[in-house]
């Protein structure tokens, strides 16, 4: 019998969001315990910071130019590599349950296979929700999805339907009438995405994914092999937790984040000095590839908006967390825990106040790039806790996966099995971190290429419609940790600069040609 893999993400979490992180906020004593007894890493960076990218660079281990999903709305090609098919290839029992975001959610024709296996797949005995097919899809041989409400094809949308019908009016409408984030506001302050929903604790799509992923696994034989990536929506937006648990937080209690800055015109001071596109879009003058809504203007956002969406992401972030502990109880009910490696993180991070804005787009700052990574090693491994401080990628985890099985990293992984301490880091890892962005949509173009080394971030832009090329982003997180002081055109660091600029075009892949088409929106 050998160690068994439970996988755990969420979707757009911050690093300071996890008690073992520093947050105050949630209340997160299974991950901290995990974080207690495993390695936490301090500095660990997507490769991309919006989901469909960043979820094909955790599948494939590769980096977005070369497995080509260069933005949300392109899907991952069916026949890419996957860490699940190098699992399941070696005997492993393989499952997804909860949010792939793999392709395009907007799929009304069908054109999508997890959409229609959703749809169409045929009942198996241990799961009347399982996709069915013919064969493993991405190499998980058992299929559970969900996404952020109540619409479409996916499993937990149908079982609500079939079983609890007069919920469904309950979930915020992610997207308008145009397909766009919709810019409604709700709770007590009107702030965009956020509704009062009254569905029931136990219907709620963070306990579905728990439940769900129990059921799998109390159809698995004692001494199967599994790798099971459980996938929360939240604490992504829309922030609409069953209101019965909002009196976990009050949002006229939380304090404003340390990034916000509260005066306006200090706030405009410091988005002014970063490139033209920050201040584009807090005036509402830009909104790229449907990541935040296209009729709203952030610089409308107030104190208590901020507070507000604070508090039920927390109680989102609580939530998630005590299913979790569900989930490891059941594991542990099983006889499995000394041989279960657990690893969990996030796909990328969330503004969330930071700099006055919210949601995510083009912008390579802590809010959306720092990530909260936390490895449990197999107890029976013998690995000692520590904190890696080094910076390590999501597309490092597909190797790692690799490795907790027993198997050699296959020639097409990019990253490097995390590393346990910095003294394996410094040994074995390259100490640095890219992370792209390409968005084309609406005659606007952003590209930007970021490294995270040593201390530093550092951005260049490339030519497009709003930028020539020449502007970029140097922070000094030792001295700058919020990255409210562009120092990019400070003459005291150019030859650091040129350095990480130098590091960074040595480090970036070719980009894959022909280019994969923008499909659909989400």
């Amino acid at each position: 019998m050998g160690r068994k893999i439970l996988f755990v993400t969420t979707d757009q979490q911050r690093y300071d969001t996890l008690g073992c992180n520093g947050g105050t906020l949630s209340r997160t004593p299974v991950v901290d315990e995990l974080a207690a007894q495993g390695i936490r890493y301090a500095r660990a960076v997507p490769q991309s910071v919006v989901c469909m990218p960043s979820r094909a660079t955790i599948l494939t281990g590769q980096h977005p130019d070369t497995h080509g999903v260069w933005m949300n709305g392109v899907a991952l090609p069916v026949d890419a590599p996957s860490v699940a098919a190098v699992l399941h290839r070696s005997g492993y029992r393989t499952a997804l349950v909860g949010k792939p975001h793999f392709e395009p959610f907007l799929d009304p024709f069908g054109r999508f296979v997890e959409n229609r296996l959703a749809r169409d797949g045929v009942p198996t005995a241990t799961s009347p929700w399982f996709g069915g097919g013919d064969g493993p899809h991405r190499g998980f041989d058992h299929l559970e999805l969900a996404t952020h409400g109540s619409v479409g094809p996916l499993h937990y949308a149908r079982w609500l339907a079939a079983t609890h019908p007069d919920a469904l009016g309950g979930f915020y409408p992610v997207l308008d009438g145009d397909f766009e984030v919709n810019a409604a506001g709700g709770g007590d302050t009107g702030a965009p995405q956020v509704k009062d929903n009254p569905v029931p604790r136990d219907w709620y799509h963070t306990d579905w994914v728990a439940d769900r992923t129990i059921a799998w696994l109390d159809g698995l034989a004692a001494d199967d092999d599994w790798f099971c990536w459980m996938s929360f929506p939240d604490p992504h937006h829309p922030w609409d937790p069953p209101v019965s648990e909002m009196g976990r937080v009050d949002w006229r209690d939380v304090p404003l984040p340390a990034g916000y800055v509260a005066d306006p015109a200090e706030r405009t001071r410091i988005l002014d000095a970063k490139p033209r596109h920050w201040r584009l879009w807090y005036d509402g003058k830009l909104v790229s590839n449907y990541e935040a809504p296209a009729r709203w203007v952030p610089a409308t956002l107030t104190a208590d908006q901020v507070r507000e969406v604070n508090a039920r992401n927390a109680v989102e972030v609580e939530l998630i967390d005590e299913a979790i502990g569900r989930v490891l109880a059941a594991i542990d009910a099983r006889g499995w825990s000394d041989d279960l490696d657990v690893v969990f993180t996030t796909d990328h991070g969330e503004l969330q106040g930071d700099f006055g804005l919210l949601f995510k787009g083009p912008y390579h700052v802590d809010g959306l790039m720092r990530l909260p990574l936390v490895w449990r090693p197999a107890p029976s491994a013998g690995v000692a806790p520590a904190t890696v401080t080094r910076p390590v990628g999501l597309v490092d985890l597909a190797p790692t996966f690799c490795a907790a099985a027993g198997l050699a990293a296959e020639p097409w992984m990019e990253g490097v099995a995390l590393p346990v301490d910095d003294h394996d880091a410094d040994r074995r890892h390259p100490g640095r971190a890219v992370t792209v962005w390409d968005s084309e949509l609406l005659g606007v173009d952003v590209h930007l290429r970021t490294i995270t080394r040593d201390g530093w971030v550092c951005t260049t832009y490339g030519p497009g419609t709003v930028h020539d090329g020449t502007e970029g982003e140097l922070y000094d997180l030792a001295d700058d940790p919020r990255q409210q002081v562009n120092r990019w055109d400070d003459p005291a660091v150019a030859s650091v600069r040129a350095d990480l600029v130098d590091d960074l075009r040595a480090q970036l892949r070719t980009p894959r040609r022909p280019r994969l088409p923008l499909e659909a929106p989400v």
